[in-house]
C-alpha cells in the first residue's frame, strides 16, 4: 500500500511539474542587433574612433622620435663619435625608449577599453531595461538572447521573438523576421 501512494505522489508531481512547465512563456531577442542599430551606438563608435586615432597619432609621435634618437645614435656609432662609456649610455637610453613605448601602448589599449566600457554601458543598461519591460508586459518567464556565437537558442516559435517589440520600445523601427 505505501509503495502505490508513493508511486501515485510520483505521478501526481510529475503532472504538476509538466503543467508548470507548459504554463510559462518563453521570449527571445537578437540584442546586439538592437545595440549596433540604436542610435546612441552611432555616436558612441564615433566618439571612440576619435579617441583611438588622437591615441594613435600620439603613439606614431613617440614612435617617431624615438626612430629618430636611434638613428642619430647609429649614425654616431659608425663615425665613431662614441665612446665605449657612451655607446652603453646610448643603449640604455634606447632600451628606455623602448620600455616607455610598449607601456604606452599598453596605456593606449586600457584607456580604449575604459572609454568602451563608458560609452556603451548605458546604452547596454538601455536596451537590458527595454528587455525587461517588455518580457513582464508580455508575460514571460525568461528571454533568450539569440544572437549567433555561442548558439544559446536551437529553436523557437518565431511568436515569442520580441526584437521589434524591444526596438519599439527604444523608439527605433522594427526589422524584418530572421531566422
Amino acid at each position: 500500500m505505501k509503495k502505490l501512494i508513493k508511486i501515485s505522489f510520483l505521478f501526481v508531481a510529475f503532472i504538476a511539474m509538466t503543467t508548470n512547465i507548459q504554463a510559462q512563456k518563453f521570449g527571445y531577442v537578437f540584442s546586439m542587433g538592437i545595440v549596433a542599430e540604436f542610435p546612441e551606438t552611432k555616436q558612441a563608435d564615433a566618439n571612440l574612433e576619435t579617441l583611438q586615432k588622437q591615441l594613435q597619432k600620439q603613439y606614431e609621435n613617440k614612435l617617431a622620435a624615438a626612430q629618430k634618437k636611434a638613428a642619430q645614435f647609429q649614425a654616431d656609432f659608425e663615425a665613431g663619435k662614441l665612446s665605449p662609456v657612451q655607446q652603453e649610455d646610448a643603449q640604455k637610453t634606447m632600451a628606455a625608449e623602448e620600455q616607455k613605448i610598449l607601456e604606452f601602448q599598453q596605456e593606449i589599449q586600457s584607456k580604449i577599453l575604459e572609454k568602451r566600457q563608458d560609452l556603451y554601458q548605458p546604452i547596454l543598461d538601455k536596451v537590458d531595461t527595454a528587455i525587461k519591460a517588455v518580457a513582464k508586459e508580455e508575460g514571460l518567464a525568461m528571454v533568450f538572447n539569440a544572437d549567433g556565437g555561442g548558439q544559446i537558442l536551437l529553436y523557437a516559435d518565431e511568436s515569442t521573438n520580441m526584437t521589434n517589440k524591444v526596438r519599439a520600445k527604444l523608439g527605433m523601427k522594427p526589422v524584418a523576421a530572421t531566422n
